[in-house]
């Protein structure tokens, strides 16, 4: 063997990205991070002329594909696979998909690894199941099985960490489902590099998502959360999965939501709701009703406002808390909303409202743990706030929803009727919206109050 072939290949990759490069750099190019290149090495440099894996030669790329044209392909429907939850197909965008790739994330302890075990347990009485689990051991799995009470004498266990071997093994009974339980402990003998590193997390999953296609498996991979509350290795997997789940919750509570990232398959951002059971995590059908669990008393500083997830409303309880600063800056604390965002608002807030809350603390936070990213929340926000500094309570019959712009108008947001109707069907009766949301009909039991500016809200509830 020549002294060219046998030396070892090396790469830089971005540990933010997974891009990678020929030879180091301080900052990545592709996303901009700085001393993010780690060191990977990619084997010895045998080329073509490296051995093919028995595993690798099964699931190497065929002949079979041919060319169509756009206008001859077939529209029918994809079938669908129910999980037997309605909270996760609605996720899903209305179930599984053959040959699909779906990346579960979530922090330790959320319920990832339950929900999986309830789903196969209840698609192994109609399909073949696999659970193939490298973190813990079979006894393990079995275990909280039988903690939940599942049925789980149809579904198929396996212990292996090594893609190659895991592959062969399960074409050995053709699951229709596969769970990897997780991607960051899979690893490939020919990757030089630890498992969980990019190089690893990507070529693993690369090689499944193979499998998965050819075979046309349903592949669900369970993936860890970094520190920041982000998925490891978002920007290796995102390309190459189909659908993206995270699930949130806090560990101090029983309720979990299950959030869609991406989904080829459905809509974004839909968003499912379960409860931490000692059976194990249960659908909540009605998650409005959970999270407007309000006192018997209201408080000033709480207001309702309707978001829509996916391709539903949602009521949800807004709260702020504005106090005098005590120390040399105040604090602005946002628990489920965007800081930057409350700022701005708060900027917006003095210029165009006439309220100044310079030397305040301003604490505000989305009751029942759930994250919004939508703009609707802007104008709940303020009245939130306004309502805490002056000190009156607003009405606990009353909805709020709007974005506020930066010269104080009020815009629109999309589905403003399905949030009236949502609002009216859980007995609000009065609402503040855009002028642009403003319903054509009348809705039964709800007054429904149209402004154009922030000063013109303001004095609504004055």
């Amino acid at each position: 063997m020549s002294k060219a072939t046998s030396k070892t290949k090396t790469a830089y990759v971005c540990n933010e990205c997974g891009d990678d490069f020929a030879k180091w750099q301080g900052q990545c190019t592709t996303c901009g991070a700085w001393n993010s290149l780690s060191e990977v090495r990619l084997g010895t440099g045998g080329g073509g002329n490296a051995p093919i894996t028995t595993a690798r030669k099964g699931y190497a790329g065929t002949a079979d594909n041919k060319i169509q044209a756009l206008a001859d392909i077939n529209l029918e429907e994809v079938p669908r696979i129910t999980t037997g939850t309605q909270e996760f197909d609605r996720v899903l965008g209305g179930g599984l998909v053959s040959g699909s790739v779906v990346l579960i994330g979530g922090h330790p302890g959320a319920g990832k690894s339950t929900l999986l075990l309830q789903v196969l347990c209840h698609l192994s009485e109609a399909h073949t199941t696999l659970y193939v689990t490298g973190e813990e051991s079979l006894q393990q799995v079995a275990m909280r099985a039988q903690r939940l009470g599942l049925q789980s004498q149809n579904l198929n266990m396996l212990s292996e960490t090594n893609v190659e071997q895991l592959c062969v093994t399960a074409d050995t009974i053709r699951p229709k489902i596969m769970v990897i339980d997780s991607i960051q402990v899979m690893h490939m003998s020919d990757v030089q590099s630890a498992p969980g590193g990019v190089t690893q997390v990507r070529e693993s999953a690369a090689f499944l998502t193979r499998f998965a296609k050819q075979s046309g498996t349903i592949l669900i991979l369970v993936g860890h959360v970094t520190k920041d509350g982000s998925l490891a290795g978002p920007k290796v997997l995102e390309h190459m999965i189909d659908c993206s789940i995270l699930i949130e919750g806090d560990n101090d509570s029983r309720y979990r939501t299950l959030r869609g990232n991406k989904n080829r398959f459905g809509a974004v951002n839909e968003l499912g709701v379960f409860a931490m059971t000692e059976q194990g995590l249960k659908e909540v059908s009605n998650p409005s009703a959970i999270f407007l669990q309000r006192a018997e008393e209201v408080s000033s500083g709480s207001v309702v406002m309707v978001i829509w997830e996916g391709t539903r409303p949602l009521l949800v309880e807004i709260q702020a808390l504005v106090d005098d600063s005590h120390g040399g800056s105040p604090r602005r604390v946002a628990v489920g909303l965007d800081q930057n965002r409350l700022n701005m608002l708060l900027a917006v807030l003095h210029r165009h409202g006439g309220l100044m809350v310079g030397d305040q603390d301003v604490f505000v936070n989305v009751v029942g743990g759930v994250k919004i990213i939508e703009t609707s929340v802007d104008l709940a926000l303020l009245l939130a706030i306004v309502s805490s500094f002056r000190d009156r309570i607003l009405p606990p019959t009353l909805m709020v929803f709007g974005e506020v712009g930066l010269s104080g108008e009020i815009r629109p947001v999309p589905s403003g009727q399905e949030r009236l109707r949502e609002a009216a069907k859980h007995g609000f009766k009065k609402a503040i919206v855009p002028v642009g949301n403003a319903p054509r009909q009348a809705i039964y039991g709800l007054e429904v109050v149209a402004v154009k500016t922030l000063s013109e809200a303001l004095d609504t509830i004055s």
